[in-house]
């Protein structure tokens, strides 16, 4: 993996320092705690470029929270997921900071299956047509999130061997 440069290492502190702020004002704004843990479990999964599993965020967690157990994980991320500030990402098993803040936005996420890269989009159209959709067969979703398994443009580049 190559280090980022300078100018990169800036430019991602400071997306850093702009999601956490955000997700702190959201949560003031709903009367929700954005305690110090949850906090830092959040920064945890945006500092991944791609998504990450619990237990990874676990060891992470726990250079600085020796104590650090997996339901500590487990009830800051529903947390996260709940305020819709991250995704879980049922085809990894895995979590991903959430970079479309609309209220109520459900959205596609497109999952690399060779690399794990997770692309989010958001359309409208599709969303209005899946609960359409589901509504015309008197079914009520409970989420607006649609997962969609390929391959991204880098792994459809590469060589086969």
């Amino acid at each position: 993996m190559k280090s980022p440069r300078p100018s990169e290492e800036i430019s991602r502190a400071s997306e850093l320092t702009k999601l956490v702020r955000f997700a702190d004002a959201l949560c003031r704004e709903r009367g929700l705690s954005f305690t110090p843990l949850r906090r830092e479990v959040y920064e945890l999964v945006c500092r991944h470029d791609t998504p990450v599993g619990a237990y990874e965020l676990l060891d992470e967690l726990k250079v600085h929270r020796h104590n650090a157990a997996p339901v500590t994980v487990y009830r800051s991320l529903d947390f996260l997921v709940g305020t819709g500030l991250v995704h879980r990402i049922s085809a990894l098993n895995a979590y991903t900071a959430c970079h479309r803040h609309a209220p109520g936005h459900g959205g596609l996420l497109l999952v690399c299956g060779e690399c794990s890269n997770v692309i989010e989009l958001e359309d409208q159209r599709l969303e209005q047509r899946i609960s359409q959709t589901a509504a015309d067969v008197k079914f009520q979703t409970s989420t607006d999130l649609v997962e969609v398994r390929g391959l991204c443009e880098e792994c459809r580049a590469r060589p086969t061997d």
